[in-house]
């Protein structure tokens, strides 16, 4: 495993990261999920990236990570960092939702119970809110650091704009902002416009969600959409329509720049994202520990000639 320095900090993260987002809530077998966090964390996976709502049900993914926790990794628990967020919904009323300090503060001590922790390493403000002061919500991230509930805070899914406004407010107030969790992949590469250099000026470091870009960046739809795919079974955030005719020929192309790295789509697609060291770790999803063994493998080959980046680049120009 190889580990980078998030920003300015002293905080070293694993290049890539293991996320809970779908595949750990009570919809999904628990022996399966204790396999893939073990395996992950044998494999020097140290980053285990919550949130509130994971599921479903929404809280369920905190609760079976922490038995998971309490069960077979308690004695570890100084060596791995234990990350969860607030900003979409929760619960019912005007207070379980958005970046206000009731729901951030009153979300965290809800996360903590059900991983029944006594802090996490990182917590983020998982959305921006027009709607609540941004001195508000990074208030709030600031008290949760100087109560002892996080060591570190983070944002996603922030504009350029206001993660400059964030990281300003955050500084001022003594809790400078460890890390920015944006969507980035090959088929989504907006953070290039801006993002990472006032997160480079800043001293912020980055973790790269869906950078598959949920499989589309995997040979998983080369011939159709099978059964077990997140379009089946849950067509939630990726639906059919997602997956074009279009974006299956780029794939293609890109799976044969792959297999003359000696690589598979989906590990050149994560070295891509950590390129020239621009993006702290990578955060991978799954649904069996083959994957998670895959992906890490992808580490063994990072570097990219100028020649395999011009090609990539001249066949991602196709894609719109």
């Amino acid at each position: 495993m190889k580990y980078n320095r998030c920003g300015k900090s002293g905080l070293l993260i694993s290049a890539i990261s293991l996320g809970l987002w779908h595949n750990f809530g009570n919809a999904s077998v628990l022996s399966n999920q204790k396999e893939m966090v073990l395996e992950a964390f044998n494999l020097g996976i140290t980053n285990f990236d919550l949130a509130n709502n994971y599921g479903p049900p929404p809280g369920s993914a905190e609760e079976n990570f922490g038995r998971i926790l309490h069960e077979e990794l308690l004695s570890h628990r100084d060596e791995m960092l234990v990350s969860t967020k607030a900003g979409y919904y929760m619960w019912p009323g005007p207070y379980g939702d958005w970046g206000s300090r009731k729901y951030l503060l009153s979300s965290l001590d809800q996360s903590l119970k059900r991983m029944k922790l006594d802090y996490v390493d990182i917590f983020y403000s998982h959305r921006p809110d027009l709607n609540t002061p941004i001195e508000e919500t990074m208030g709030a991230l600031d008290t949760v650091v100087k109560q002892g509930k996080a060591l570190y805070v983070g944002i996603s899914n922030y504009t350029v704009e206001q993660t400059l406004e964030a990281s300003k407010i955050l500084k001022r107030l003594g809790t400078p902002c460890l890390i920015h969790q944006p969507k980035y992949s090959m088929f989504n590469r907006w953070i290039e416009a801006g993002l990472q250099d006032v997160l480079d000026s800043e001293g912020i470091g980055s973790i790269a969600f869906c950078p598959l870009a949920q499989g589309q960046l995997t040979n998983k739809y080369f011939d159709g959409i099978p059964k077990d795919s997140r379009v089946e079974t849950s067509g939630v955030f990726l639906k059919e329509d997602d997956i074009t005719e279009n974006k299956v020929n780029i794939a293609r192309k890109l799976n044969d720049i792959a297999v003359e790295r000696g690589q598979s789509l989906a590990q050149m697609a994560l070295t891509w994202v950590l390129r020239k060291n621009r993006v702290t770790s990578a955060l991978i999803g799954a649904s069996r520990v083959s994957q998670i063994i895959e992906n890490v493998e992808a580490l063994k080959k990072l570097d990219f000639s100028d020649n395999e980046l011009l090609s990539i680049d001249e066949i991602l120009a196709h894609e719109n």
